[in-house]
């Protein structure tokens, strides 16, 4: 017993866990030490969102279970659709992050050089990929959990079961996810391979868009069987009740437990165990040779082969590229600026993991807006039709602040300490994230005013309304911009190449929370002012004129104070 443990301990994996830990532990203590005041802001809005998210989750539970028979049917049907979509988004995130962690990260290539088996450094960063994709799934799913407890008046034992099935159930896309990224970095240079994933994606599109569309009821079914109307209603969730998905196994074990049928609770879990021993075995000792191979062919590869790339420098310098010819197209450019916006393009679309995880984030918004018009014919109060305007808006800009987090404010440090290079030159650091600010906004903008306008549309809304939406999606655009470019110059991290990281410090939790703060905000002045709930005009403007001042604060403030900053840079 004594043995095994020791041998663990001096296990070349359990060193990398140790150290990582330490060191994470280490880098909260000194963020803590620098500021106090901070830290405390980031503690009492991740205690705010727990509080809050707990009160949301046990009223809607409390009143639908209300309904007798409905309300259990209902509950059970949403929890097996919401972990169906949530092992989905686990997949499609331990897809991305294992990318970037097994074949773009330095560590992973500093590891490789030692005298430490591929399986160890595998094992390591399987582990560390499963933690960064998951903590969110968690931290949304505890108060929904805890909320489902107290109004099914569960016994004790309920929760440290139900912790112990979620820490099988998160393996399950950690082990699919790492899987799908060495397949894809073993052939994502081949011509074959991106058509047939391209071909997916489009697929999946249509899918999402003509397929799932909302079955409408009869006003006689309505009226008569309550039971075969909402079987009715969701009729496209039935997908999520099929008995060899990972999410039927612990949605099926979470509602029996509950019940106090253990028989079934017990059968499920173990269903559950089984799959995750058998997958995660296999992952354990037999993914470290095929990932050595996939980084060996990641890191040889050549970068300008016969495949199309929309960053490829054409063979005669001389000759300027695609990007080169867009944008002299645009004359009002400084030639400087110019060069920038080329380079960041560039670095930006050679880099798979983030323009993947762009296209995900805005394409699953833009499904749900492009289904819209499925249902719009049955919204025919205008209360609802702003509600769900309003809602499409808070849902954008939510996506919108996630990208400025994830992508933009990561910008400045991802220079690296080449920094005192950039600033020797004429153009200067302040003009540098000037351009990105700029550059960064207007892409965004781009796309987010397209959805809130095709929104909109769907939603049948005169055109004064079109473009109230897009002017306040607009200025939440430039406000949320500024706000990430400035926090990334405030609160760089020149030493670090993984954006997932640096986006994970302090700076990076600190952008994610004063967004959102201020997306609330915006959206409670909003719907008060404008959201046609009354009609005094004076109230109307008071909230207009309240979300313009706070955007141009939390958009201009920290901008301003980051080119300050500038002055007494050191990379």
């Amino acid at each position: 017993m004594f043995g095994i443990a020791g041998l663990l301990k001096s296990s070349p994996l359990w060193l990398l866990v140790r150290t990582n830990a330490l060191h994470s532990w280490r880098r909260l203590v000194a963020v803590r030490s620098q500021s106090r005041l901070l830290t405390s802001i980031i503690a009492i809005f991740v205690l705010g969102y727990l509080v809050l998210a707990f009160e949301l989750f046990y009223h809607g539970m409390k009143f639908v279970a209300k309904f007798p028979g409905l309300g259990a049917v209902l509950t059970e049907r949403l929890l097996y659709t919401l972990f169906a979509f949530l092992f989905a988004l686990l997949l499609l995130s331990n897809l991305v992050i294992s990318y970037t962690n097994l074949f773009r990260n330095r560590e992973t290539a500093f590891l490789l050089t030692l005298p430490v088996s591929r399986q160890t450094i595998f094992r390591w960063k399987f582990i560390e990929s499963m933690i960064l994709a998951s903590w969110a799934f968690l931290f949304l799913i505890a108060p929904l959990l805890v909320a489902f407890g107290l109004v099914r008046d569960v016994p004790w034992h309920f929760y440290p079961l139900t912790a112990f099935l979620i820490g099988l159930f998160i393996i399950l896309p950690g082990v699919f996810g790492s899987a799908a990224a060495i397949v894809i970095g073993r052939h994502l240079d081949r011509r074959n391979f991106q058509f047939v994933l391209l071909l997916i994606a489009l697929v999946l599109l249509a899918f999402v868009a003509f397929w799932w569309k909302a079955n409408p009821v009869d006003d006689d079914l309505l009226d008569k069987r309550t039971l075969e109307a909402l079987d009715h209603l969701l009729a496209k969730t039935r997908f999520t009740m099929f008995p060899f998905l990972p999410s039927y196994w612990l949605s099926s074990a979470v509602l029996q437990w509950a019940e106090g049928i253990t028989s079934g609770a017990l059968f499920f879990a173990s269903v559950l165990l089984s799959y995750t021993l058998f997958f995660g075995s296999i992952a354990f000792t037999r993914f470290g040779n095929l990932f050595y191979d996939t980084a060996s062919a990641v890191q040889s590869r050549e970068r300008s082969g016969k495949r199309f790339s929309f960053s490829r420098i054409a063979k005669n310098s001389r000759t300027p590229g695609f990007l080169e010819r867009l944008t002299d197209k645009i004359p009002f450019l400084p030639p400087d600026v110019r060069a920038l916006a080329v380079k960041d393009l560039r670095m930006f679309w050679r880099d798979t993991t983030q323009w993947g995880q762009s296209v995900m984030f805005f394409g699953l918004l833009g499904a749900y807006i492009i289904n819209l018009r499925n249902f719009t014919h049955q919204l025919t109060s205008p209360f609802w039709i702003n509600a769900v305007a309003f809602l499409n808006l808070g849902a954008c800009a939510f996506n919108l602040a996630s990208v400025t987090t994830r992508f933009v404010f990561p910008q400045f440090s991802l220079e690296g300490r080449r920094l005192w290079i950039i600033g020797l030159a004429p153009m200067g650091l302040a003009r540098v994230v000037i351009t990105k600010y700029w550059l960064a906004s207007v892409l965004s903008l781009l796309v987010t005013l397209c959805l809130v306008t095709l929104s909109c549309y769907l939603l049948n809304m005169s055109w004064s309304d079109v473009l109230f939406f897009g002017a306040v999606v607009t200025v939440m655009t430039f406000a949320l911009n500024g706000l990430a470019v400035g926090l990334g110059v405030l609160f760089p991290n020149v030493k670090e190449t993984n954006p997932n990281k640096i986006v994970s410090g302090f700076g990076g939790t600190l952008c994610f929370v004063l967004s959102s703060v201020y997306i609330i905000v915006s959206l409670t002045l909003l719907v008060f002012g404008a959201g046609g709930f009354h009609d005094r005009e004076n109230w109307a403007f008071i909230g207009i004129f309240a979300f313009v001042v706070l955007s141009l604060l939390i958009g201009w403030l920290p901008l301003k104070f980051g080119l300050k900053h500038l002055k007494n840079f050191e990379a």
